[in-house]
């Protein structure tokens, strides 16, 4: 949350060009896609908590250079994109490490995996209603180098808390690798896994989409909105705040009761609140409270997404292949946000923020109820309890 509000503000600030603010959120997206597609094998090679704490050692030595490069020999643009880029590279393969980690910890716990999720989620959307507004304040109060060598640090603590905390027992039941193998035959497992399996094929390509109009918004839409127009760094803030704020009541909701909603409905319903409003909210340009309560109520509807979606790809991916296909999995989810930075800020250059604002809700509403069209969205539903309680020590997401 922190680099998030705190960079595009900085590339804002130095470069005045809504089209160099999309470059950079672009740069910042692509290592994550190819980090997600590569970096799953090394995950399940390496064991999912190492994983971990060395993707957020690698990823705190380059935010941390941002702020002490400036400070002694200069930082160019070329040079921001560069480290933009290294940061980015381990940060999937990190979070995909801590998602294959949670059948088992939900096993350990006692409690259903949709709940698990739930929990997981909550404590992400606590981050941003926490951090996002924070992150703007200090922005105002100190600029956004400082803010970034903050974020530094928070690197160091997580990487602290999965190393000292999180058991070495925890681990899938199954084993790492039962039929051997170099990288590329890993990896090549994978993607054949995900191919032949058509609910998660249409959710990769539905989640590619809604990234990609997402990124429209998170790396240019709103944070230009919000400099010229809401207040600056702490109306940024504060915005990323209340959809976080939102998402973490909505993610604490479903935790308690997702394992009893139908699945299919809950699924459109979500994305249909989350998705669309926030882009008109901002091109109807109201006050500024009216803002943040849209924020607010799209960011609780999404709040039941990722749970809902972690708990379907869990229950379908055999233990020992999570880490590859969760990674490629989320490669394919966000293959389009680099694209949509970029693609923003071109746009929003040649045809101004409303306009595009618009456009990109309309098509975010219609693209998120294609679910109802039937399909493979029809296999969505849970699976019975004698199958699902047999799955759960190494299940299939």
């Amino acid at each position: 949350m922190l680099t998030l509000i705190a960079l595009p503000l900085y590339v804002l600030a130095e470069t005045g060009s809504p089209a160099a603010t999309g470059l950079t959120g672009a740069v910042a997206a692509v290592p994550v896609v190819l980090g997600g597609a590569l970096g799953g094998v090394l995950v399940d090679r390496i064991g999912y908590r190492r994983a971990s704490v060395l993707a957020d050692v690698v990823s705190g030595l380059t935010v941390a250079a941002v702020p002490l490069l400036d400070a002694t020999v200069g930082l160019p643009f070329w040079a921001l994109l560069g480290l933009v880029f290294a940061s980015g590279l381990l940060d999937t393969p990190g979070q995909t490490a801590r998602n294959a980690l949670l059948p088992e910890a939900a096993t350990a716990a006692g409690v259903p995996l949709e709940r698990a999720v739930g929990w997981y989620e909550a404590t992400e959307r606590s981050a941003r209603l926490v951090g996002a507004p924070v992150a703007g304040l200090l922005v105002t109060a100190l600029g956004a180098l400082p803010v970034l060598a903050v974020d530094a640090a928070t690197f160091a603590v997580s990487a602290l808390v999965v190393a000292l905390l999180v058991p070495r027992s925890l681990r899938p039941a199954a084993p790492a690798d039962p039929a051997g193998g170099g990288y590329w035959r890993d990896f090549a497992v994978g993607v054949r896994f995900l191919t032949r399996e058509p609910l998660l094929r249409a959710v990769v390509l539905l989640v590619l989409v809604t990234n990609f109009f997402d990124a429209t918004k998170s790396s240019v839409l709103l944070p230009v909105v919000a400099d010229r127009d809401l207040g600056g760094a702490t109306a940024f803030g504060l915005l990323v705040g209340a959809m976080g704020g939102g998402a973490l009541v909505g993610s604490l909701l479903f935790s308690a009761v997702g394992h009893r909603l139908p699945r299919r409905a809950t699924f459109v319903t979500a994305f249909a609140v989350a998705g669309g409003p926030p882009f008109w909210a901002l091109a109807a340009a109201p006050p500024l409270p009216w803002v943040l309560a849209v924020f607010a109520l799209s960011g609780f509807a999404a709040g039941a997404i990722n749970p809902l979606l972690g708990a379907v790809e869990l229950e379908r991916v055999p233990a020992h292949l999570r880490a590859r296909v969760f990674g490629v999995i989320g490669a394919g989810c966000w293959a389009g946000i680099p694209l949509g930075a970029l693609a923003a800020g071109v746009a929003v250059d040649g045809f101004g923020t409303t306009p595009v604002l618009l456009t990109v809700g309309c098509c975010y509403l219609l693209v998120v109820l294609t679910p109802l069209l039937g399909g493979p969205w029809r296999t969505m539903s849970r699976p019975t309890a004698p199958d699902h309680q047999a799955q759960t020590p190494t299940p299939v997401s």
